[in-house]
């Protein structure tokens, strides 16, 4: 019985450490990745703040008064919410996370009186939402983990359409925002109408004092801006997303590692005190043996 418990607790050992192998890969692997995220999410920010800037000169300048994408509307009947979540699990708390404050916002605009439809990047929220019902509308995956600027301008223009078009009255985005290797949080950001704090504060004017001179007209050129602008919004959070997904799982992995270590201690521990009751109870048995042999003679 003791051997056979031994060879049991042998095959688990060789299993965990199997594990353990994969999991220290997953977390090294995970790890180098956070690196090059990051730096993507910082090479974005200059583009992001300079069109910012641009933006509000050319409203400071008098464009923007008609653009749809800067006039709200009076009634806010349906809001579209745009979910970053990962294509792949083993990230910890990483999806759930955005995925229960989606579900949040959508119950505080269901007594509200306002209808949702929900835009999936990432298969993870995808499956999630369409196994619970909620009202879908295109998905986006395969890429969350390297996304490139083409995908976020894809992103952008079906969710400028749907805004534009009156399907919907308001996009957000809901994503993990990257403070840190070892902070994250999840945020939701207006985007569509741009947020009018966006276009405010510029002046229209060069360093020197001098007004701009436009051309063509401000107005064509805000035109054209603005969709950039969303599209920057969009990749923006998908670096932000893609590196907090890399956090998250080289966290999940380094605490994956270390339970499989302690694991094996365990599983180490009984199996040596089996091995030890074995040894014993064989040599009581020889004891006993040869003590009734001479008990005979």
């Amino acid at each position: 019985m003791a051997g056979g418990q031994e060879r049991i607790l042998r095959g688990r050992i060789r299993s965990v450490q199997a594990t353990k192998k994969i999991t220290r890969a997953m977390e090294l692997i995970a790890a180098s990745r956070i690196v090059k995220a990051q730096q993507r999410v910082s090479a974005a920010v200059p583009y992001s703040e300079l069109i910012t800037e641009v933006v509000r000169d050319l409203s400071a300048a008098g464009a923007g008064s008609e653009s749809p994408l800067l006039a709200g509307r009076d009634q806010v009947k349906k809001v579209c919410y745009v979910v970053l979540t990962a294509d792949r699990g083993l990230c910890g708390g990483y999806n759930s996370g955005v995925m229960r404050a989606t579900e949040g916002e959508i119950k505080q605009d269901a007594l509200s009186g306002r209808d949702h439809v929900i835009v999936p990047v990432g298969r993870k929220a995808e499956g999630y939402f369409r196994f619970r019902g909620y009202n879908m509308a295109q998905s986006f995956t395969g890429f969350t983990d390297s996304p490139t600027y083409a995908i976020a301008k894809e992103i952008g223009e079906y969710v400028t359409g749907l805004f534009t078009s009156g399907e919907v009255d308001r996009v957000e985005l809901v994503y993990t925002r990257f403070v840190s290797a070892g902070n994250q949080e999840v945020v939701q950001r207006p985007l569509v109408p741009l947020d009018t704090k966006v276009a405010e504060g510029g002046d229209g004017k060069s360093e020197a004092g001098h007004d701009y001179e436009f051309e063509p007209t401000p107005e064509l050129i805000l035109e054209t801006l603005l969709p950039r602008y969303v599209e920057a919004r969009v990749y923006a959070a998908l670096l932000n997303a893609a590196a907090s997904e890399h956090a998250f799982r080289q966290r999940a992995m380094k605490a994956a590692t270390d339970n499989a270590e302690e694991l094996i201690k365990n599983l180490s521990r009984i199996m040596n005190r089996a091995r030890q009751d074995s040894i014993t109870t064989e040599i009581m048995e020889i004891v006993g043996g040869a003590e009734a042999m001479a008990s005979g003679n």
